[in-house]
Order: C-alpha cells, then structure tokens, then sequence
C-alpha cells in the first residue's frame, strides 16, 4: 500500500474541480488513476513522471509524508488548478520582463526572512518565504504567523508575488492574498558568492495593526538548508526577542534600523 503517496495525490485532485478532468487532461485511465488514488498501486516511470509535471510537484516530494506535503503544498506561491492573475508578471514592458528573468534560478527555494516587525515595536519577525519558477516567471510566497495580541491562536498571514534581477538589484513586489488589504515591496542585494547565504536590503510595507501605518524596514533573508523539513522551516516563524538566544546577533545587527551619521536617507546595508 502506498499510503502516503495516495493521500498527496488526493490533495492535488481537491484543487481541480473532478476527478474526471484531472484523467482527461492527464490521458490517464479512469480506473487505473482510482487504483494510484486508492493506494493499491504507484505510477512507475514515465507515467509518474507526467503526474508529477501535471500537478507542478517533484518527484520526491509526491511521496512525503501527508502532512509535510499538505503543509508544502500550502507554502507554494500557486496551488495546483489554480489560476491566479496575481502570479502572473506585471504590466511592464515585454523586454523589461524578459531582463528580469535572467539569472534569478540560483536565488530559487526556501528562506527565512528577518526584519524588525513593523506591528510588534521591538520585536524581529521571522517569515517563510518560497520562490520557485512558474511559466517564464519567477514568483514567491511569504508566510507569516503572528501571535495575537495577549497570546492565543497564531494568526496567518499570506503574501504571493513576483520577483526579477534588473540592474544587480532584487525586486519583490507582493500583495497580501487572504485579507488583500496590502500590497509590499523588497528590493535585496543579490549575492556574487558561489552559493547563496544571506541577502539583505530594504522592505516597504504597512504595519498590520489598526494604526496602518506605511512603514520601512531593513531586512534579511537566510536561505535554508535542503535538509530542513518544510514543517521545521515554519516552525521556526515568528516572533523573537531582539537580544533571543536562537537569533545570529550579526544577523540583528543588519536589521537594525538606525540611521548613521552623514545618512541622509533610510539605506539598505550589506550583511
């Protein structure tokens, strides 16, 4: 039996609205894609392989866990059947698209991302942010659990946007997705390291408190390692202490948003 694997494929079904049409556009059997949603068999090769480019999965995430691929599928910029215009590029011009584009497959994957919370005064919030390639696109999420005022459940937080390179300059622009009531922009120095650490910069936003008050904030973001489960990535959001243990106190020190002398404006700063 393989349990795991038709409990994720049963997931990716729910976003399409029949069985019937995930088979159609699949040129798979009816009932034998009923034999890989019940569990009794596995697509072998090529036919496991045109599931998983259907449903915009890799081939060792299908068989995770449930609940790890449940909390992955989540975390994705776009669900599977969906079709959301937020995910598409803006409406610039076509070669400036085309120029953004370019080079933007090594800042692909998973990271966690630290600024001074714009609601929680003296406080580092810690977010999960996913970018990976859609279409011709580099698009992302950021997901973000904040505590309620006074403890209690955590609330959520759903960013989705788009991300380019023009000019050695990282430009995210993002929109709020459950509550659409913000719209954030990122703009990150890219790294000129063989891999990928940190990369840090300046984000302007709202804080997300009855004040909305437009704020700008410097940030970092850390690139997680591969071994990091999905499910540990994001239990490791929220929000933390500036002088907490668990946070790197260079990685505060970028964040901190003074103003030095001879500054005339708010700066990004290098990390």
């Amino acid at each position: 039996m393989h349990d795991d694997f038709a409990a994720n494929l049963r997931l990716l079904c729910s976003y399409y609205r029949s069985i019937a049409e995930v088979c159609r556009r699949l040129e798979i059997n009816r009932a034998q894609f009923n034999r890989y949603l019940n569990g009794r068999y596995r697509p072998a090769g090529h036919t496991m392989r045109r599931v998983c480019d259907f449903f915009g999965v890799e081939l060792h995430e299908i068989v995770l866990p449930h609940a790890e691929f449940q909390a992955l599928v989540h975390l994705r910029p776009g669900r599977p059947g969906e079709t959301d215009t937020a995910l598409s590029a803006p409406a610039l011009p076509a070669a400036l698209l085309e120029t953004g584009r370019q080079g933007m497959s090594r800042y692909l994957g998973y990271y966690h991302e630290y600024y001074l919370a714009m609601s929680r005064p003296g406080y580092v919030l810690c977010t999960l942010v996913c970018l990976e390639r859609r279409g011709d696109d580099v698009v992302y999420q950021r997901t973000e659990r904040m505590p309620a005022v006074g403890g209690g459940r955590l609330c959520h937080n759903r960013y989705r946007g788009v991300a380019m390179l023009l000019s050695d300059r990282l430009f995210l622009v993002d929109h709020e997705s459950l509550n659409g009531h913000e719209i954030t922009q990122t703009i990150l120095f890219p790294s000129f390291k063989s891999q990928v650490f940190r990369l840090s910069g300046l984000k302007l936003g709202v804080a997300d408190s009855s004040e909305r008050m437009p704020c700008s904030v410097r940030v970092v973001y850390e690139r997680l390692s591969g071994a990091l489960t999905v499910r540990q990535a994001l239990a490791g959001c929220g929000l933390y202490a500036l002088d907490d243990p668990r946070l790197d106190p260079a990685l505060v020190a970028a964040i901190r948003n003074e103003v030095g002398p001879g500054e005339w404006q708010f700066r990004a700063r290098y990390v």
